[in-house]
């Protein structure tokens, strides 16, 4: 494989925003990760915007059993360029644990691809990369030009959306989860619930349209990968490995925002000072911290920040952020198999809440909580956590969100259900939204 360059310097009136759905209607794979940097005040956010496009080479896995060394020598075969996710089932591959809810989605527990072409979008210029050994350079320019190519919005009925759980049901497990807690079995578990909806026809390109013009989320994401699109507005990042160092940012403590100014900074304070917030989230770091130290070099595990406060339109995070330098030579998989899932979507410990979690919720979260991101030619990669997400299949037109929230001792079963459904409230607006828009 030669890949080669093309700069573009890009004009002040172009875009920074493709049009995915023309491409998805051509292409079989495409990735769109946009970190809507000058929105969003993380320090760690490097790139802008990244487009992958295409995809000849691509590994997909259904089965969990030998999916890291299937992955690990499909990465090792085709350097460069990488785009796709990792499902949370893929716990079953990293603990002795099962998956036995149903799941509508069916999503493989492992998907990614080596696109074609892959474009940098920068503020001052956008960089094509293309492989030559499937592309030529005009067809990687007809892609680039196809991509700000005027938008025809296709077809979204409003989906008829239904609980999994009743609420009910969920107060009368969040009662079981906590007597595990007062007994001590776990500290903390990440308890969520499944909206979906059945013979769902949507245009996934305008439904990410609205959800991202919504929430400007760091890791918001829109991917095409054959029949199953993830259309992403997640604030959080689950591992990003830039060189040597790794980082983790898990998110922990959440509020709603305001329209009135001194509510809304009120409502920042609340967060800040919430001991259960506080719990909750030292817990996790706890847990980040442990994980890394397993392939971090001696002593070079740290909290670069703890309990920071950061505002997204719809709501206020706790987020704290924790660094470790990576011992030499480990490879990607060996990496991911050390600290997957992410604590923040699991509780501590680790093992004992996911064998709670498969107890106590009713639907398998299959891509929901797993990661989802890139892989560059360097080998540095950078993932987020899987939430805040629709997941559609447009072959059986199954829909499905989840969102969650994390039960400690002190943790009120109607405040938590209410979080619930205050983190789906941008999913279901995008889609409403974009019915009526097509109407």
């Amino acid at each position: 494989m030669h890949v080669l360059k093309r700069i573009i310097h890009t004009p002040a009136s172009l875009s920074l925003k493709p049009n995915i759905g023309a491409l998805s209607r051509i292409y079989k794979n495409v990735c769109f990760l946009d970190s809507n940097k000058d929105l969003n005040d993380n320090r760690y956010l490097t790139r802008d915007a990244l487009l992958a496009v295409g995809g000849h080479r691509e590994i997909v896995i259904h089965d969990h059993k030998y999916a890291f060394p299937l992955l690990q020598s499909f990465i090792e075969q085709n350097k460069g360029w990488m785009f796709g996710y990792l499902s949370y089932d893929l716990k079953n591959a990293v603990e002795d644990l099962y998956s036995k809810h149903y799941d509508g989605t069916g999503f493989p527990v492992i998907h990614f691809f080596c696109p074609d072409t892959v474009i940098e979008i920068n503020r001052d210029q956008h960089i094509i990369n293309y492989d030559d050994s499937f592309v030529s350079e005009e067809e990687a320019l007809s892609i680039y030009k196809h991509a700000w190519c005027p938008e025809q919005q296709g077809i979204t009925t409003a989906p008829v959306i239904k609980n999994r759980i009743t609420r009910e049901e969920y107060i009368n497990s969040f009662s079981n989860l906590k007597k595990h807690i007062l007994r001590g079995d776990i500290y903390e578990i990440n308890f969520c619930q499944e909206f979906y909806a059945e013979n769902a026809l949507i245009d996934p390109a305008a439904v990410y349209k609205v959800l991202h013009l919504a929430s400007a989320a760091p890791f918001s994401a829109y991917c095409k990968l054959n029949n199953h699109y993830i259309l992403s507005s997640s604030p959080e990042r689950f591992l990003k490995k830039d060189n040597q160092t790794l980082i983790s940012q898990p998110i922990k403590g959440t509020v709603r925002r305001s329209s009135d100014l001194q509510e809304d900074l009120l409502l920042k304070e609340q967060l800040f000072n919430d001991d259960k917030e506080r719990n909750e989230n030292v817990m996790i770091v706890d847990l980040v911290r442990n994980d890394l130290s397993k392939i971090a070099e001696k002593g070079s595990v740290k909290v670069d920040e703890l309990f920071g406060i950061y505002s997204f339109r719809q709501v206020h995070h706790m987020i704290s952020t924790v660094s470790c330098t990576v011992k030499a030579d480990l490879s990607f998989t060996d990496i991911i198999r050390a600290v997957f899932p992410m604590g923040s979507m699991t509780g501590a410990p680790k093992v004992r809440a996911m064998q709670l979690i498969e107890e106590a919720e009713s639907s398998r979260r299959g891509v929901y909580s797993g990661a989802l991101g890139y892989i560059d030619p360097s080998g540095n990669f950078d993932l987020s956590v899987v939430i805040r997400s629709i997941l559609y299949n447009s072959v059986n037109k199954y829909l499905s969100f989840t969102t969650g929230s994390a039960i400690t001792a002190k943790a009120d079963a109607e405040q938590e259900y209410e979080e619930c459904l205050l983190k789906a409230a941008a999913m279901f607006n995008a889609l409403s939204a974009t019915a009526r828009n097509h109407n």
